[in-house]
């Protein structure tokens, strides 16, 4: 992690003026990737978020959904595309777990972060636990206890090895002394479905991409990973408050752009981004999926990023080399 890099380029983008906004950029459409099968926080996050910056850009975004790999093929094609604007990358936090993860292995990591430069956090909420509303445990206590009388029993589901699902449920083990069986998917949108068709038993996921299976009763939420509980989910606990201080653990969607995109390019996506939030399409696309704006500019998100990524990396370190 670099922290003067990403401070850096974030802090020296001013917002747009009036001689920056007749500048060519975009004179074509724009690819918004996304690491991750559809069905996914940033997939969800991105979709709107694309058609917002349309009207604002007058350009079409295009949403590329490029999974594998627990999101490490995505990112490193944004990585290593060209830095014109074109190209930009819709992350979650496992954008900085991943090069971590391969060092573990003595292999050379696909990207690493100071290819990337932060243009705008959209949203960030803490992890549920979630279980098949066939589950027989009520609580996250009976999860647990369960847990903990089958070893390595009870399937759980992820976006990949060393995504975010992984390692907050890997969190969560250590810090409640219990082993499960880690099943890895290709993204989010594929270990929901495996949880709604019962091939695994439990999942760490977003609030967003939960809802309408809580909605529809096929879904039950234990636990949060927050400090404080979910909107959407009032009683749903949260693990800190069940005394297990170290379990924090937030899937966030943000917008970056490859490092060495010019300044005057980067001002343009942080201006569209900085309007498309307030775009009530997006709200309310956002906020009926049960994970509302949370919008931090270039300069507000890269000190998340790094804090944030901080965090994940103290917790990869605890879960090891995973073969």
């Amino acid at each position: 992690m670099n922290r003067r890099t990403l401070l850096g380029a974030a802090a020296a983008l001013p917002f747009a003026t009036p001689a920056l906004a007749q500048a060519d950029f975009p004179s074509r459409p724009l690819n918004m990737v996304v690491a991750f099968p559809p069905g996914g926080q940033a997939d969800l996050a991105a979709r709107p978020t694309a058609a917002a910056m349309e009207k604002i850009l007058g350009q079409a975004v295009v949403v590329q959904n490029r999974g594998g790999a627990a999101g490490a093929i995505g990112n490193a094609f944004v990585a290593r595309s060209p830095a014109d604007g074109y190209t930009l990358l819709m992350a979650l936090s496992s954008l900085a777990v991943i090069p971590e993860a391969e060092k573990l292995f003595g292999r050379t990591p696909p990207y690493t972060v100071d290819q990337f430069a932060p243009i705008a956090l959209v949203n960030a909420d803490p992890t549920m636990l979630a279980v098949p509303a066939s589950a027989p445990w009520q609580t996250m206590e009976e999860f647990i206890a369960a847990a903990k009388a089958r070893p390595g029993d009870i399937p759980y589901g992820s976006s990949g090895t060393y995504g975010t699902l992984h390692v907050a449920m890997e969190m969560l083990s250590a810090a409640a002394g219990f082993r499960a069986l880690h099943v890895p998917f290709s993204g989010a949108g594929p270990a929901i479905t495996a949880l709604l068709g019962g091939q695994v038993q439990a999942l760490a996921s977003a609030p967003g991409t939960l809802t309408q299976h809580v909605r529809s009763g096929r879904v039950r939420v234990l636990g949060c990973w927050g400090k404080d509980r979910v909107a959407a989910f009032p009683d749903v606990p949260t693990f800190m408050e069940k005394g297990f201080r170290d379990v924090e653990f937030y899937i966030w969607a943000g917008l970056f752009a490859p490092a060495a995109t010019p300044a005057p390019v980067m001002t343009k996506l942080r201006d569209a981004v900085r309007q498309a939030v307030r775009d009530p399409a997006l709200v309310n696309a956002f906020t009926a999926a049960g994970a509302p704006v949370a919008y931090l500019d270039a300069p507000e998100f890269a000190k998340f990023f790094e804090e944030d990524s901080a965090r994940l990396l103290r917790a990869v370190a605890r879960i090891g080399k995973v073969e």
